[in-house]
């Protein structure tokens, strides 16, 4: 039986062979705000360039066990300045967890992992952490509360993150008690990250291991946000030295699941600046199905998460543009299981694979059709896809599910539900790839991209030394393959 991974293994650059200057003269608002602002004053600024890692994995409900490598997905062998991490399905999609208590050991879990890629910590004792037992079991009693675990891999409070940066007056408020907002209640949930602050310690824990993984002294990577919805979880790390420009940080979940309201669908976004550039992530799990007019409910998804998801104005510089909205930001993007898929019959998809015919097969992607009728994610951008179908694998498998006999029963034909997708200026895509990992049933997808940050020439923000300048940047295909380690 012919095991297809994919048609054509080799992966494209995106990005454009002239890029922009890494330093150029921008006009700003008069007020201090954000680009786009009403006014303007006569302030030199200059734009550095942050390369950003994106990745989205549905991970089918399962737990990551201790000897799961992280290093070939996150290439860390070629770092970049920030990591943002989306899951689906971080657990079981049963009625327990979506309806009674959320589980955040798996959670927990993944951020263990995903520290001990980037910093490199000493490894957890043999036997503290198996799959089978829980993790409350030897490392934690009782299990762990992903808020405290979060602090220990964070380099700054969430209320220094939070807090207003636009300009110098602020910039020294933010190191003190004093900052410029305070959160309230919404319809729409919004973690407040500052509650955090009122934990004192994380006393009923046992956190030896976990405090020497996240030694702020030895951390090349800080923690900025991680935030669980029922499956959906998102983390975002950044190298420690760039976490001081880092504000504005705000966290909102939509739910768009069981009768439009529970949570075993929807998305968890984060925002943010940087310097004077506005960051926006958004990590979704979309309507499932493959019939015939599923794609609108989909479709329809992405226009509720649009119209709801909004975050606090909390600038405290008057009258700035600092921006509530998803479209409002510099640079957004858009990633997780969005669910689309091809729409040809079972026995169609399979004939085209078998031809390695990705071309036929992409011009039938509901995604890329809803797209170009302007139905959905107008005046977003998609890298050109060279990597097989993501969706969907028998577990621990080359297989897709309905390849063998035993399987046909639960036949999905294959697609590529997991994408990537990034709107506005400065921004460049360098690959586009999927991740060849057996453990669930969905393929690892990630991106990386150069990211231009506006950055004021005014004495409170320095230029960065640290980022890379990645004009014209050539990479050789070879160097893009990941390979992520099953544990034993």
């Amino acid at each position: 039986m012919r095991n297809w991974k994919g048609i054509g293994s080799s992966i494209r650059s995106s990005s454009s062979e002239e890029e922009a200057s890494s330093e150029y003269e921008c006009e700003s608002a008069s007020d201090g705000s954000f680009p786009g602002g009403s006014g303007r004053m006569p302030i030199k600024q200059n734009a550095a360039t942050l390369r950003v890692f994106v990745a989205t994995w549905n991970v089918g409900g399962k737990s990551p066990q201790k000897g799961l490598d992280l290093n070939g997905l996150l290439r860390t062998n070629d770092p970049s300045d920030v990591y943002v991490l989306g899951f689906q399905e971080i657990v079981p999609l049963n009625a327990g967890n979506v309806l009674v208590i959320e589980d955040t050991e798996p959670a927990v879990k993944w951020l263990a992992l995903i520290n001990q890629s980037l910093n490199k910590p000493v490894s957890l004792p043999r036997g503290s952490w198996s799959n089978h037992a829980p993790l409350s079991s030897s490392l934690f009693f009782p299990k762990p509360s992903l808020k405290r675990v979060s602090k220990i891999f964070r380099t700054e409070t969430g209320r220094k993150l939070k807090s207003c940066n636009c300009s110098p007056e602020f910039l020294e408020r933010k190191n003190s008690k004093d900052h410029c907002f305070r959160c309230q209640q919404r319809n729409i949930s919004e973690d407040d990250l500052s509650s955090e602050e009122d934990d004192d310690g994380l006393s009923g824990y046992e956190i030896s291991e976990l405090a020497n993984a996240g030694a702020a002294n030895t951390r090349r990577y800080s923690l900025i946000a991680s935030k669980q919805m029922v499956g959906i979880f998102v983390t975002v790390w950044m190298k420690t030295e760039l976490v001081q420009h880092v504000a504005h940080l705000r966290i909102s979940s939509v739910s768009r699941g069981i009768m439009g309201c529970l949570g075993n669908k929807g998305c968890i976004s984060v925002r943010m600046s940087f310097h004077r550039t506005s960051l926006c992530f958004i990590c979704s799990h979309l309507a499932s199905g493959e019939r015939e007019g599923d794609e609108l409910r989909r479709n329809s998804d992405v226009i509720e998460i649009l119209k709801n998801t909004q975050f606090q104005k909390i600038c405290g510089v008057p009258n700035s543009r600092m921006p509530s909205r998803i479209l409002d930001h510099d640079r957004v993007f858009w990633f997780g299981d969005l669910n689309y898929r091809i729409s040809l019959s079972y026995s169609e998809t399979r004939k085209l694979m078998d031809r390695n015919d990705l071309d036929a097969l992409l011009d039938k992607d509901q995604l890329k059709i809803e797209r170009e009728a302007g139905r959905v994610f107008t005046g977003w951008k998609e890298g050109k896809i060279y990597f097989a179908p993501t969706y969907k694998y028998t577990f621990n498998s080359d297989s897709y599910i309905g390849e063998d006999a035993k399987s046909k029963n639960k036949r999905r034909t294959p697609a590529w539900c997991d994408r990537i997708l990034w709107r506005g200026e400065g921004v460049r895509q360098l690959w586009y790839i999927r991740g060849e990992s057996t453990f669930s049933d969905h393929r690892p997808v990630c991106a990386e991209f150069t990211v231009d940050v506006v950055v004021a020439e005014n004495g409170s923000n320095k230029k960065f030394s640290t980022l890379g300048r990645h004009n014209n940047m050539k990479v050789g295909d070879e160097e893009l393959l990941p390979r992520i380690g099953r544990g034993t």
